[in-house]
């Protein structure tokens, strides 16, 4: 199938693994250990979804658990070659916690998550949600700047009110965030996924080609075609929020891939 696209869009088939960016669910701390042990790119989602019980009203419980996180990659990890990068999702509540359209309060709280995660790399997905398509690309907008002019080392990730292929244009065009979520049930279309990770990457817009934990395995080994051909900056494990189940059916499609095309090559 990677093929396929490849020959249609004019693309270059990578032959290297997409990192692969598993997600918790509520289970943040026992599926943290999974991630690392399995060695996964990208980690850990946390589903910080809740100002009160989550991310704590002056942001202090998600604080603590980027300092829990990074400690413990340190510690299970298997060697130092393996860094991977903190990706979470904030769903809004650190605008709904320090105010949406604080950006000196946002500033001064991102810069303390980035710096609680060090040595990682760290992505906030959703910091914001001003419940409407243009505030939220105006915002993402301005706090993207914001991050970028105070050289605070996080990546903002656009997801909210960023659906289809005419929002990520908008957003990428607009540069509102560092990265953008494309998520592909939303798009319609395997043709709409391809074109947008290729417009992301055209506009030198990080490209995160995710989706959704209710897929099913097909609909995921069929992202992983999507991502090898069009090469996305990274990709979601799923279904599901296990991490097992949903790692290891997009690492295992990815490896199939590797290998047939590796094996063809050879007799070639």
């Amino acid at each position: 199938m990677c093929e396929v696209i490849a020959d249609e869009y004019q693309t270059e088939i990578t032959d290297r693994e997409i990192p692969i960016f598993t997600q918790s669910g509520d289970s943040r701390y026992d599926n943290a250990d999974k991630m690392i042990l399995k060695g996964a790119q990208v980690l850990p989602h946390a589903l910080i979804n809740h100002v009160g019980g989550k991310l704590g009203h002056k942001g202090e419980k998600l604080l603590d658990y980027v300092l829990w996180l990074r400690d413990r990659i340190l510690q299970l990890r298997l060697d130092t070659d393996y860094v991977p990068v903190m990706h979470i999702d904030v769903y809004g509540t650190i605008g709904a916690a320090f105010g949406p359209e604080n950006l000196d309060g946002i500033c001064r709280y991102l810069d303390r998550l980035a710096k609680a995660a060090r040595p990682f790399r760290l992505r906030i997905e959703g910091p914001v949600d001003l419940e409407d398509r243009e505030r939220q690309m105006l915002a993402l907008k301005a706090l993207t700047a914001a991050v970028d002019q105070a050289g605070i080392p996080v990546e903002i990730v656009a997801d909210e009110w960023c659906n289809t292929l005419e929002d990520i244009r908008l957003f990428a065009d607009n540069r509102a965030g560092h990265m953008i979520q494309i998520k592909t049930p939303d798009l319609g279309g395997i043709n709409n996924v391809v074109e947008a990770v290729l417009y992301c990457r055209e506009k030198g817009v990080g490209a995160y080609q995710g989706g959704t934990c209710n897929e099913t395995d097909r609909s995921a080994q069929v992202c992983v075609h999507v991502a090898m051909a069009t090469r996305p900056d990274q990709m979601l494990a799923k279904p599901g929020m296990g991490v097992d189940e949903g790692y290891m059916i997009v690492y295992n499609e990815m490896q199939r891939i590797l290998a047939l095309r590796s094996s063809a090559s050879r007799r070639s």
